[in-house]
């Protein structure tokens, strides 16, 4: 990709450029070389984000819900038409292996669902005499993370439309090149002007000011633990709605009468999803003491299934992480792994071989770890995955639940009966079984994995007011 600047954002229906001046690298992961800037927005871009949305409130407020369903169709075609050019720049800007086509599906997808969330929600309850009318909370801020950045702009866009919110969307820096592709598709639907703005700055400058605004009344945001925490803080003294979706070191349970080769070739997959960036990461993965020798062995063979390198490659399970910075980070867990006693069976610090260039990770398993080790308590957000033991199922369930998050669990068992009574004693938002997925099931994490819940009719009442009207 030729190397440009970035110079505009989205507001009132136009693209302009930002009253901002700082220019910000952008880089090609796999060869961590520079591919353009962004000029980043400020604090003056933000305030004419708001306006926009505001002024735009009270008409999409009103609109009915054939109309939202009808824009929401509209969205999708156009980012649906934009398919490749949202592809390449995933592979370019992001380092997404070719092979992860759920990046792009995802994107499109989160229409439809919440076109069909829409088509069955009731915006008029009655509750005894009184009626509840379900009302638009008023204009959201929508603050995104870097590891995904189409699909949850998508996602938290489809929702708050649906629900009638006007919206100012905060992408990553470090994603302006996916943003501005999804941008132009998202102009071309034709929505009224100010419905939805885009406004790329620092979390820091362009996401505080969001975050404080007076005429925000609600921000949902996807990340980590820590920046949940200053947004928690920053919206406080205007006592916004807040949705966070935040870390999560999730369990893979395999319970001792699980087909092994399924099991464990499950877990490295849910372990290794999205190079690994993934909140939903299943990290630490639970096995019985009496099974370890035969989980090993497997494991260790089924890693070749998982290769690491050029993201282009369709072979590619693993590509680059989206930074030096992030790079840096993993190797660091890796050294703690070994410091503090853990047994590396497959992978360990520095770069694959033959990949010299770019933020490549040699795709880590690490044994004899213990819940109580660094690797096992915080989010690495890279290819870097725990087997702990456990004794019977209490212990397995204590080990999972023993953790500050709470996001996602997972469950592996030839008894579904068994494996669904697990499931109902962790402390995740969500649960799979054998790999089980519902895309409209509510998404959200107990403890310190987040506050509220997305996708499907959940997440639409994130978006929503209740007013309750009394005869």
């Amino acid at each position: 990709m030729q190397k440009n600047v970035i110079n505009k954002i989205y507001i009132d229906g136009e693209f302009v450029t930002p009253h901002g001046t700082e220019l910000f690298d952008l880089f090609n992961p796999a060869t961590g070389q520079v591919i353009g800037q962004v000029q980043l927005a400020d604090e003056i871009d933000v305030e004419a984000a708001v306006a926009a949305a505001k002024r735009a409130l009270p008409a999409w407020s009103a609109t009915s819900t054939a109309e939202r369903i009808d824009a929401l169709r509209r969205l999708q075609a156009a980012v649906a038409a934009r398919r490749n050019e949202i592809q390449e720049s995933i592979l370019t800007e992001y380092g997404g292996p070719l092979r992860n086509e759920w990046m792009v599906d995802s994107t499109v997808s989160a229409f439809a669902d919440m076109i069909t969330t829409l088509e069955e929600f009731e915006f008029t309850r009655q509750v005894g005499t009184s009626t509840v009318e379900m009302a638009p909370i008023g204009v959201a801020g929508l603050i995104m993370p870097w590891n995904s950045d189409a699909f949850f702009i998508c996602d938290k866009l489809a929702t708050a439309l649906a629900a009638g919110c006007t919206v100012v969307i905060k992408p990553s820096e470090m994603s302006a090149t996916q943003t501005h592709v999804l941008a132009q598709a998202l102009h071309e639907a034709g929505l009224p002007k100010g419905v939805f703005n885009i406004v790329t700055g620092r979390g820091d400058v362009v996401g505080s000011a969001i975050n404080r605004h007076l005429d925000i009344a609600k921000i949902s945001f996807t990340g980590s633990t820590e920046v949940g925490k200053i947004i928690v803080r920053e919206t406080a003294d205007t006592l916004k709605s807040v949705t966070l979706e935040l870390g999560g070191k999730s369990p893979s349970i395999i319970l001792d009468d699980a087909d092994l080769e399924k099991a464990v070739t499950g877990a490295l997959y849910i372990g290794f999803a999205n190079s690994g960036q993934a909140c939903v990461a299943g990290t630490r993965i639970l096995v019985p003491e009496s099974r370890l020798d035969e989980v090993l062995a497997v494991a260790t063979a089924k890693m070749a299934d998982f290769p690491v390198g050029d993201p282009r490659d369709p072979a590619t399970a693993i590509g680059p992480m989206v930074s030096e910075r992030q790079w840096e980070r993993v190797q660091s867990y890796i050294r703690r792994g070994v410091e503090e006693g853990a047994r590396i069976v497959v992978g360990g610090p520095g770069r694959p071989e033959g990949l010299s260039d770019g933020y490549f990770v040699r795709p880590t398993l690490f044994a004899d770890v213990t819940n109580d080790m660094t690797i096992a308590r915080e989010e690495i957000f890279g290819p870097v995955l725990s087997i702990l033991t456990y004794r019977d199922e209490d212990h397995a369930v204590e080990i999972a639940n023993d953790t500050t998050y709470g996001l996602a669990a997972y469950v592996f068992s030839s008894d579904p009966a068994r494996a669904r009574r697990v499931a109902s004693r962790l402390e995740a938002g969500r649960v799979s079984i054998n790999g089980g997925y519902e895309p409209l099931s509510p998404f959200g994490g107990f403890k310190q994995s987040g506050i509220g819940r997305e996708y499907g009719t959940f997440g639409l009442e994130g978006f929503l007011e209740p007013r309750s009207v009394m005869v």
